[in-house]
């Protein structure tokens, strides 16, 4: 069975990017599947923590020119936050990837969180169910290293020392004692 959604017509989400205005599609499901699972895992850890955890849908007001939609957000300076969205950099942001958001996401946003001074930066990959963590390093992102889920049949290809080497959970920079799950990550709405 196949689900159709559908949007009203004057729906939209917006972005400023390089002082552009870029209208955003809606997300579909695998997307926020991922940001949902995210979000949940830092909900649970941050409870009673000063950091927030902030979900899709959030404008961050980094600059006059660059206004962002990430698709999921740490901020631990509350002050940062508003009414109307997280006016200065986050101190994690997550952007899940998709066939129309790849190339903004990799390359304009990446720069736009680097010059904004975000400190730890996620790209997310649904399709490749990796995740690219980068550092802030003297004012540039530095690929810290990529995480990938192996599917079954993937690791039964692999040679017992590949398997071995296989990375299933990593600490999150921001918080040293905060395991990441690439399970919990890629986990399906329905098993």
């Amino acid at each position: 069975m196949s689900i159709e959604l559908t949007f009203p017509e004057d729906y939209s989400r917006e972005e400023l990017i390089n002082g552009e205005v870029v209208l955003m599609a809606p997300a579909l499901p695998p997307h926020v599947r991922i940001s949902g699972n995210i979000f949940g895992s830092f909900l649970n850890y941050l409870k009673d923590k000063k950091c927030a955890p902030i979900a899709d849908g959030v404008t961050v007001f980094l600059s006059d020119t660059e206004h962002y939609v990430p698709d999921f957000m740490v901020v631990c300076d509350p002050d940062k936050i508003k009414r109307d969205g997280v006016h200065g950099a986050p101190d994690l942001v997550v952007e899940v990837l998709s066939k129309s958001t790849a190339k903004r996401d990799r390359w304009y946003k990446k720069r736009g969180y680097e010059s904004a001074g975000v400190p730890e930066f996620w790209l997310v990959d649904p399709v490749h169910r990796s995740i690219e963590v980068y550092l802030l390093q003297e004012g540039r992102y530095v690929l810290d290293d990529v995480y990938t889920l192996f599917t079954q049949d993937d690791l039964d290809d692999m040679k017992p020392e590949e398997r071995a080497a296989v990375v299933t959970e990593f600490k999150c920079h921001l918080f040293d004692d905060f395991v990441i799950s690439l399970d919990e990550v890629f986990r399906e709405w329905f098993q």
